[in-house]
């Protein structure tokens, strides 16, 4: 190969090889050709080419099993430059969790760590359906489980370490299985292990379900759905450090039994995590901690301490009088170090300041027995409600506690108004919202008000959490519900204060629910011994203020109803607390929530009913999947036209549609508006919207009802005589009409008048006025789909149909011709039209009537229609007198008539309505009143009235009072 290069080109000779072909990997240029060159080349196998060496990443794993699931910890493969990461997997799901600490030295007075929870859609092969493809802000879920891994890892960093910490947790792998929430915690504690940041774990986190009355630990995401609890329960190997409940009215001694059993499940984490760390932990590093002298400590002591309990057992004192009170002293000591020329003590004044209001808030606690505010450790602060203060919304209520202060509102909505959730696991949807908002105004400050805040979310969580036991199942209440927490004024408890309103805001709105739910939150002084670092003493405090808060060592915050607890969130400052104390604190805790209850229960103790005009209404309609796909239109443009004009919300799935509308004039704007569009079931004496589509001699043709047309005649237009069809109407003109009849060519005949007041005069035959309805009747047996197949097959044969959707939607009632097809007819028929003006006039005073679809069964067919009787005997020969028709004789189909009393037992009993025998092989349909008797049993006798005729000829009833 040499030589032939160097025949070619004798310079190639004395080329450096770093230029040539063969070292970018590319072949020599052949036939104008230039090419990539194979791994196993020829020319590359005389030249001394570095081959590239195989890298053995040492890893280093822990295997353990816990809850019948096995579980490992991996360290050394991924993410090898971090202080510390570990890799946990549970089944087919992985996780990794990182941590790095800054360098240098801090200069700050408190610990800066933050947690970063992430899930990405890679990790169930998903890609995301952002715009830009990749994923955005965190979520809520996201947010909430870094708050569940920052709640337990914080209280064991020790104190004075203020260097910056980072905890970064993502999902590598999910299999949909697990939730990954408690799998990256503790990943993380294995994590900090590794690193050589200062830190006292490790920890062990649990979940614990409860299927059927037995505990499930670890249990799936399968288990959770049918579980009426989850608890996530954090702690080292003697001390509680987090606790997390979501709960079915669970009672505390079912709870106290659970916690039992998740702490022994939760330490079996900690041994393999030690091992991990023996293996291949790194030497904790020295770090500089920000420690007050002694001298500097006692000197502001002596400065401060008397000034500060002077304004503490002053119990007359308010949250912003006591804070300006102790920002003097604090000001006071200030001057005097200043004078005294003390730098280190200016340096750490407010931290030292701070921890002197401490001890003086603990001490006294402890050897008295009393608060800051001069209640007893187990009282609770002056409790104010106040529900359906905003008469215009849904549901409103007011609900203060001491200072604490929350507005909580209720909006209702269509169920395609819920919030859809793009989780690795859990459902894709929930239909119960609840947003919690902290304005900096609450606390007298001013702010800056930005996008999701961890704090607010975690709040309106917890809150959400309590009140979703007790609201009614989503089949009895299909609406999408949202509330709204606003804090007006914050001293302690805000979350708590949100469950209690929102609770009041839910029953004003009307909505069913099973128990009023309230919360409180209790707290925590205790006296610790400094040699040994165990709890001499303490005292339980319930409802406590935001000071005791901030100075106490727990907030405990329990909700629930007088049946059991429904949501928990435990948070603590020290290094754990014993399991007993937190068992303890349930007592007191349903001590004061019971007060609390009896207050909002004499505000409101029972779902309101709403006034009208504000309640919203919410109407399922079933149609074919055509019609529907009419009402939506191109691109569901028709359907958001709708609503934009009118407010409401549509929802569209598999053969329905729900409506949700502010109140029920916007629900009957809705309606009307899908009736033109897809139409109803065509009534005599219903009133309808139409456009007139053409102009005749005789009349007008108008398109109603979803597309359908009728014929306005001449004879229609007006009580006064009309010469010219143009001179009253035009095309393009809306109108409302009513339908009077069906004439023998199967058209649909429309009339004006009929909607119009008649005018007076001496010489007019007394008839009475039609009464045109204002919303639409539903047909009731169109919404029982939910029939079982065997009950169907059983009704086949009985009179009142289970509603075929398709031929209801897709087909009219009657055949409608259009105005081209009758046009000549109608022309040759116009003298006789005019000729029936006397028998249209008298079917105006006919009751709302729906159309049969056997002419023959209402007595217009059109084979009898020369001998049949015309005008208003014709109509009188389908109505009887209400009052004195009746029926003892044998009944046939032929003597059954409206307005007609006769006696009939129950056939079946359906979802809305009951199928009733009238004998002879004659069936109706009954369908149940609002408010009325429903018990029925089949066999039972009922008095009952003909009212009207279904699409279909078949009776529908009314019951005889």
């Amino acid at each position: 190969m040499a030589s032939v290069r160097n025949k070619v080109n004798p310079l190639l000779c004395n080329i450096p090889y770093v230029f040539t072909w063969p070292r970018f990997g590319f072949r020599t240029i052949c036939s104008g050709r230039l090419g990539f060159t194979p791994s196993t080349s020829s020319s590359l196998a005389d030249t001394d080419t570095p081959v590239t060496g195989k890298k053995v990443l040492e890893t280093f794993s822990e295997e353990f099993e816990i809850g019948s699931r096995k579980i490992t910890l991996e360290t050394g493969k991924i993410a090898r430059f971090a202080n510390g990461s570990v890799v946990l997997a549970m089944e087919e799901t992985k996780v990794l969790s990182t941590v790095a600490s800054s360098k240098g030295d801090a200069v700050r007075d408190f610990l800066p760590l933050t947690v970063d929870y992430q899930e990405k859609q890679f990790a169930q092969g998903v890609i995301p359906t952002t715009y830009m493809r990749r994923e955005g802000a965190p979520k809520e879920r996201e947010l909430l489980c870094g708050r569940l891994i920052d709640r337990p890892i914080r209280p064991l960093f020790p104190s004075g370490f203020y260097h910056e910490v980072q905890v970064m947790a993502s999902v590598l792998s999910s299999d949909g299985k697990q939730d990954p929430d408690i799998m990256t915690a503790n990943a993380a504690s294995a994590a900090l292990m590794l690193s050589d940041i200062p830190w006292g774990g490790p920890i062990g986190v649990i979940r614990i379900g409860r299927i059927s009355g037995q505990f499930v630990v670890n249990p799936s995401m399968d288990e959770l759905s049918i579980s009426d609890l989850n608890l996530v329960y954090a702690c080292t190997r003697d001390k509680t450090l987090m606790m997390d409940v979501q709960a079915r009215e669970i009672s505390e001694k079912d709870l106290e039994a659970a916690l039992r059993l998740a702490h022994p499940e939760a330490v079996k984490y900690l041994d393999p995590q030690i091992r991990l760390a023996a293996k291949a932990g790194k030497q904790k590093k020295e770090y500089k901690l920000s420690m007050v002298s002694e001298k500097t400590f006692e000197k502001i002591e002596n400065l401060a301490k008397e000034p500060i309990e002077a304004v503490f057992t002053d119990p007359t004192y308010g949250k912003f009088e006591r804070g300006e009170a102790l920002e003097k002293i604090t000001q006071d000591v200030k001057r005097a170090l200043e004078e005294e020329g003390d730098d280190e003590g200016l340096k750490i004044l407010p931290k030292t300041v701070d921890t002197v209001r401490k001890q003086v808030v603990r001490r006294r606690i402890i050897s008295e027995g009393i608060r800051v505010d001069g209640r007893r450790l187990d009282e609770v602060r002056p409790l104010y409600c106040e529900a359906g203060n905003l008469p215009v919304l849904h549901g409103s209520a007011l609900f203060s506690r001491g200072d604490t202060q929350v507005l909580c509102t209720v909006t209702l909505g269509a169920p395609g108004d819920a919030q859809r959730l793009d989780s690795l696991v859990g459902p894709s949807s929930k239909r119960f919202m609840l947003h919690y908002s902290f304005p900096p105004f609450c606390t007298n400050e001013v702010g800056k008000r930005t996008g999701l805040n961890r704090r607010e979310v975690g709040h309106g969580t917890l809150a959400e959490k309590a009140l979703l036991a007790v609201l009614p199942p989503e089949d009895d209440f299909p609406y999408a519900v949202r509330i709204n927490s606003e804090v007006m004024a914050s001293d302690g408890s805000t979350s708590m204060a949100t469950v209690c309103g929102g609770s009041m805001a839910l029953m004003d709105a009307g909505i069913p629910l099973r128990e009023h739910v309230a919360g409180l939150s209790v707290g925590l002084i205790s006296e610790v011994d400094p040699s040994t670092g165990e709890i001499k003493d303490y005292r339980i405090l319930t409802d406590i203020l935001g000071l005791e808060d901030h100075l106490g060592d727990m907030d405990f915050k329990i909700a629930g109803t007088r049946n059991g607890i429904t949501a928990i969130q435990l948070d603590i400052k020290p290094a754990g607390i014993p399991l007993d104390i937190i068992c303890e604190s349930l007592h007191p805790a349903l001590k004061g929530r019971l007060q609390i209850l009896e207050h909002m229960e004499r505000e409101i103790s029972a779902p309101r009913i709403q006034d009208d005009r504000y309640s919203p209404r919410l109407v399922t309609l079933k149609y074919s999947n055509d019609t529907l796909r009419r009402l939506i239109g191109p691109v569901g443009a028709l359907k958001r036209k709708i609503e934009d004009e009118t407010g409401a919300r549509m929802s569209v799935s598999d053969g329905t549609l729900t409506i949700v509308a502010k109140n029920q004039l916007v629900m009957e704007k809705v309606q009307e508006k899908v009736d033109f569009i897809i139409g109803r079931e065509i009534e005599i004496g219903g009133v309808y919207k139409g456009i007139v589509v053409s102009v005749k001699e005789y009349g007008a043709f108008v398109e109603f009802n979803g597309g359908q047309q009728g014929l306005l005649h001449i004879s229609e237009l007006s009580h006064e005589t009309v010469s010219r069809v143009s001179d009253v109407v035009s095309v393009g003109q809306q109108l409302s009409l009513m339908c009077i009849g069906q004439d023998v060519r199967g058209n649909i005949k429309l009339s004006l008048k009929a909607t119009q007041p008649r005018p007076k005069s001496k010489t007019d035959i007394s008839i009475d006025e039609p009464v045109a309805p204002t919303s639409q009747e539903v047909n009731v047996w169109t919404a029982i789909e939910d029939v079982s197949n065997e009950q169907e097959k059983q009704g086949a044969t009985a009179g009142p149909e289970t509603n075929d959707s398709t031929s209801k939607s897709a087909t009219p009632a009657v055949l409608i011709r259009s105005a081209a097809k009758c046009d000549e007819e109608e022309k040759s028929d116009v003298l006789n039209s005019k000729g029936d003006n006397g028998s249209q006039s008298a079917s105006k005073s006919v009751k709302k009537t729906r159309i049969p679809s056997s002419l023959s069964e209402s007595g217009l067919s059109s084979s009898n229609a020369k001998k049949s009787k015309r005008g208003k005997d014709a109509i009188l020969d389908l109505i009887s007198d209400e009052d004195n028709a009746t029926s003892e004789t044998p009944m046939s189909a032929n003597k059954l008539k409206l307005g007609m009393k006769v006696t009939a037992k129950v056939h079946q009993i359906r979802a809305l309505g009951l199928v009733l025998d009238l004998g002879c092989g004659i069936q109706g349909m009954y369908r149940f009143e609002p408010g009325a008797k429903r018990d029925f049993e089949v066999g039972d006798e009922l008095r009952v009235k003909c009212s009207s005729f279904s699409t279909k000829g078949i009776p529908v009833l009314s019951l005889v009072k």
